[in-house]
């Protein structure tokens, strides 16, 4: 019997592969009339099905999303059982990915339903030389599964694994700090609108010089959005939420943004709004960032002047045309225009950006805005529903002094916190001033060094408050003899 069936299965090997190299001299008909037929007895006698996923997309030099979150899901996979491997560093990964080499197979089982995924390439056809470099092979997955399983595997296990592929791309990221380039880098080979490092903040929640129960109520904030999909979806509103974080400088504005960056494992997308020319280039770049990110704004009273605007729109128009009549401000406002220096992003676009219709492009992104001068910000930039969220960073309490103690020198007690804790109840300091006097700036410091020069730093600056106040008393004096007088 076994003799009989390798002499069959040579004798149909033998007959393929003299169609396949002798049709070829047959007219185009002839041969799609034979190829279509000999599929049908193939299908006839096979029972499994093949679905195909390409790296490249129907676009020109567009790589499938589906490809990677295959290649990532059966990386664990091809680890255990396949006999080939190939390493791969994927572009914005932490790691290494291994993934089988071409033509390898393993097999997977999904509620009891065993399927095989190969992985092959397809050679080019012809050999041309190429502007863009890279292999002109076309690699490509092929997932073989019985028919009689058709309804689980397409409507069930293919999403599943998308969904555990993208999460493994996820968990295996290098996160990444953006800053937006200015439009004139958006054209050519291999421009973007976003220049980008690594991000490797260090700072945590457990870091932050702040009250306890203020940082664990932000945490819990952050956290449950970020478990909000289905929620966002339930209620109708975009997946975004909005932080504003005022307060003096020195307070840890941007330590509490890279905080939370790294409690949620987000990308961070620091936007800076004097490059860009005008609305749409602020909509262009929206666009372009991804899930998972927290866009940032910082000192946005200064970026450009979104202050009040609608309040001073008159006395703006008053001011153009009596700069109308000033030859030098002329001047100089048209050199601005011929260069393309000046943004001419209005408050109206931002708020689009936050929270109209274009606030709805992407899904699972904070908005943070900090200033030093929330009050010079026009009322509609933050109200609630665009700045969910107003987060005070105020001065050093001693709260976030024994936070910074422990941090900056590892002890938690000590006979000098009694007399710092009356200093800071009589005096203001910002964390980054009380973290500088603690950090030792040598080898010969120890703490009982580094919390003495606290104490003197708190007594001069509640000394240097007091002859401030007593000056301002003084002048006031002096102003109500001269109008008495």
């Amino acid at each position: 019997m076994w003799t009989e069936l390798s002499a069959t299965i040579s004798s149909l090997a033998v007959a393929f592969f003299m169609f396949e190299k002798y049709l070829n001299f047959f007219p185009y008909t002839i041969r799609w009339y034979a190829e279509r037929n000999f599929r049908k007895v193939v299908n006839f006698v096979n029972p499994y099905v093949e679905i195909s996923f390409h790296e490249f997309t129907s676009e020109r030099l567009k790589r499938s999303d589906a490809f990677f979150a295959i290649q990532n899901y059966l990386g664990t996979i091809s680890t255990e059982n396949a006999r080939r491997l190939k390493a791969d560093v994927v572009k914005d990964s932490q790691s290494v990915v291994l993934s089988m080499d071409a033509n390898e197979e393993v097999t997977d089982v999904f509620n009891g339903v065993r399927v095989w995924w190969a992985s092959g390439k397809i050679p080019p056809q012809s050999k041309s030389i190429s502007l863009f470099p890279g292999s002109e092979e076309k690699r490509y997955y092929k997932l073989t599964f019985h028919k009689h399983y058709r309804e689980i595997i397409t409507k069930s296990y293919v999403q599943h694994v998308l969904k555990k592929g993208k999460e493994i791309a996820v968990k295996n990221r290098q996160r990444m700090l953006y800053t937006n380039n200015p439009s004139k880098d958006w054209h050519g080979w291999k421009s973007t609108k976003w220049g980008n490092i690594v991000f490797e903040h260090p700072s945590t929640f457990d870091t932050l010089a702040m009250d306890t129960a203020k940082k664990e109520e932000i945490k819990k904030d952050l956290i449950k959005f970020s478990k909000g999909k289905d929620y966002y979806a339930k209620i109708g509103k975009a997946w975004k939420r909005g932080y504003l974080l005022y307060g003096p400088p020195g307070t840890g504005k941007s330590s509490m943004i890279a905080a939370m960056a790294n409690l949620l494992d987000y990308d961070v997308y620091d936007l800076e709004l004097t490059t860009i020319k005008d609305n749409s280039e602020l909509r262009k770049l929206l666009i372009e960032t991804k899930g998972k990110s927290i866009i940032v704004i910082e000192d946005i009273d200064c970026s450009l002047d979104l202050t009040g605007q609608r309040k001073k729109r008159k006395e703006k128009d008053d001011d153009e045309a009596d700069k109308e009549k000033d030859p030098i401000s002329k001047m100089k406002r048209e050199a601005e225009e011929e260069s393309g220096s000046g943004s001419k992003v209005t408050l109206s676009g931002l708020l689009n950006v936050i929270d109209g219709i274009w606030s709805a492009c992407g899904g699972e992104r904070i908005i943070i805005f900090t200033t030093n001068y929330v009050d010079k910000l026009d009322p509609a930039l933050i109200r609630r529903g665009r700045m969910d969220k107003h987060i005070v960073m105020s001065y050093c309490c001693f709260e976030a002094f024994k936070v910074l103690a422990k941090n900056y020198l590892d002890i938690e007690s000590h006979e000098l916190f009694g007399k710092i804790e009356e200093l800071f109840v009589e005096t203001k300091m910002s964390p980054a001033d009380v973290a500088d006097n603690l950090m030792p700036k040598s080898d010969e410091q120890d703490e009982e060094t580094c919390l003495k020069r606290l104490v003197e730093a708190l007594e001069a600056s509640k000394e240097e408050a007091r002859k401030k106040s007593e000056e301002e008393a003084m002048l006031k004096t002096k102003d109500g003899v001269v109008t008495e007088g």
